[in-house]
């Protein structure tokens, strides 16, 4: 434990914390240098020059684009995870392995044995975990491991939709298929870009794949349409779909492991003029076990949601365009009902995650399986929560009303443009105006804006026009939550790292416009229910909108000016 010994004698660790670390290195069987990263005693570069003075092994500082991807490939992929080490460059005949760990005895054996076995020399150096990072993923890139499919699916006699579509039939087809190898990389990657959506697309010319992350569309990947049929193919046999059917669109899911993660995917395929796009919702559990914080609900808002789910019934309607997070939001609520003494039940079209504990329901609606007929069922089934996927007619919306009048918990989405606009919308439908009071208990609309990457934004003082917008949004701000505009004003901006991905952003947070039944709406419903007068109205109560919750948000760090401007002007 020489590293611990020195960092002691130089003062970084206390007696208490070396005898600690030691203890936690038995029982944990970790390294000395993962207890040091972790706990953050140096920073990485200090760590590995002193393991390299110490182990009088030369540490090699890494310029990923010099290291071309033949001689990376010269140690296979799993030795490289396993025992921490790459090849990286050439001194003169020898090929250089940079290795984490050189003083461990069995990736120095391993590294013999590969030497031997393909017959190269080497000289060996230190790297830093951080660089061994980089190599791999630079390794793993989406576009050098789809070239060394499509090369491997050259080779192959019959690679083709025809013997792959008969593979399929028999079982026969294998794991170490260059089409299941290129399929499992377009998902691989997709899941460490943390994408939500992947769009295969044929075109004229070629096939384009596109990654949605943090809500915008981003080309990945440009392959020939030679393999648009297989890919097409491969995925409809793992979405348990009819692989002879391009006709009409078709929908599936399916589940794969990639790392250590069981994910599922949702896959609709759509026919085109140039054949047939496929699209893949990423369905990653932790997404929906969001709480109401990560959400991006705080402060009045969250107090509000917290009250009105306490309440035995009532309607909690959401609205908010495709991909708002509406969902999400509901299964957030969901968790926090989920109990034994309470019988929870849904309708959905589709199915987005599994919830343990709660009773799904799939809409079917080409057999007569409707949001409406599921749930007259729903009603003969005891529950206390129902969440019915959309109120999309006056039949389901009637039902809804119904089953909160008569001491229910009703979760649904309704389309509006606002959460005011779903008072007028109910009414549109044909409910009674005074049944809305006593039944609609809470109403939330929400759009999403990416957060910023909290490793590389930065503080810059704001363009004289982004400065009028925040000070006119705060000027008309509720007098309950009225904030003082900041002298001098500061905002946050995207910059861009390896962190990233050089967007500046990382991950994506709701902006919540939340308006609660009170005595003074319930009158102006039942009298005068009009659009503009219930929003003022609201906004007296101390309603934020979405634009005003987005300035919290800005102010705060969060987000960018640009983001609430782009989020809340696709109104």
């Amino acid at each position: 434990m020489k590293l611990l010994q020195e960092l002691f004698a130089q003062g970084y660790l206390t007696e208490q914390m070396l005898n600690d670390f030691k203890k936690q290195i038995e029982k944990s069987g970790k390294t000395e240098e993962d207890l040091i990263l972790s706990n953050n005693i140096v920073a990485e570069s200090f760590l590995f020059e002193l393991k390299s003075k110490i182990n009088n092994v030369l540490l090699k500082k890494i310029d990923i684009d010099q290291v071309s991807s033949e001689i990376l490939s010269l140690i296979p992929e799993e030795s490289s995870i396993n025992y921490k080490m790459a090849a990286i460059g050439k001194n003169g005949n020898a090929v250089l392995i940079g290795m984490v760990y050189p003083e461990d005895i069995s990736a120095q054996s391993a590294l013999r044995f590969l030497a031997s076995q393909e017959k190269f020399s080497y000289q060996v150096c230190l790297i830093t975990p951080g660089d061994l990072v980089k190599l791999l993923k630079k390794r793993m890139d989406i576009s050098s491991e789809a070239n060394k499919a499509l090369e491997e699916f050259g080779k192959e006699k019959g690679s083709n939709f025809d013997d792959l579509e008969k593979q399929a039939a028999t079982g026969s087809i294998t794991e170490d298929a260059p089409i299941i190898k290129m399929v499992m990389a377009i998902l691989r990657h997709a899941i460490e870009a943390h994408a939500s959506d992947i769009h295969i697309e044929p075109g004229r010319e070629k096939l384009t794949v596109r990654f949605r992350i943090n809500g915008l569309l981003n080309p990945s990947l440009s392959l020939p349409l030679k393999v648009h049929l297989a890919i097409i193919a491969r995925i409809k046999i793992l979405a348990g779909m009819k692989i002879d059917e391009n006709r009409i669109p078709q929908d599936g899911r399916f589940s794969t492991k990639i790392g250590d993660k069981d994910i599922d995917f949702r896959v609709a395929t759509f026919p085109t003029l140039n054949g047939e796009k496929i699209e893949l919702r990423v369905l990653d559990v932790a997404t929906a076990m969001k709480t109401f914080e990560e959400l991006g609900l705080e402060g009045r808002n969250l107090e509000i949601v917290q009250s009105a789910i306490k309440k035995p019934y009532g309607m909690i309607l959401f609205t908010g365009p495709t991909g708002s997070g509406k969902t999400t939001t509901q299964y957030a609520i969901l968790r926090v009902l989920n109990k034994d003494s309470v019988n929870i039940v849904t309708l959905e079209d589709p199915i987005e995650y599994s919830i343990s504990g709660v009773n799904q329901s799939q809409v079917k609606t080409e057999i007569g399986y409707t949001f409406a007929n599921g749930l007259r069922q729903i009603l003969r089934q005891d529950p206390n929560v129902i969440m019915v996927g959309e109120i999309r007619d006056e039949e389901t919306a009637g039902l809804a009303v119904n089953a909160a009048l008569t001491g229910h918990i009703v979760l649904s989405t309704l389309h509006t443009n606002s959460s005011v606009g779903v008072v007028p919308r109910l009414i549109d439908m044909e409910v009674r105006p005074f049944l809305i009071p006593s039944t609609l208990k809470l109403v939330i609309s929400q759009r999403l804006v990416r957060t910023l990457c909290e490793k590389c934004k930065v503080k810059i003082k704001p363009a004289e026009k982004v400065r009028n917008y925040i000070a006119e949004k705060i000027k008309g701000m509720p007098d309950s939550v009225k904030i003082d505009l900041p002298d001098p004003l500061l905002v946050w901006q995207a910059k861009g790292c390896e962190a990233c991905n050089s967007t500046g952003y990382a991950g994506r947070v709701g902006l919540f416009e939340v308006l609660a039944m009170s005595e003074e709406l319930a009158d102006l419903i039942e009298k005068t229910p009009s659009e503009s007068l219930i929003f003022k109205a609201a906004q007296k109560e101390g309603m934020l909108t979405m634009e005003q919750e987005g300035i919290i948000k800005i102010l705060s760090g969060q987000t960018t000016p640009e983001e609430v401007a782009r989020a809340t002007e696709e109104n």
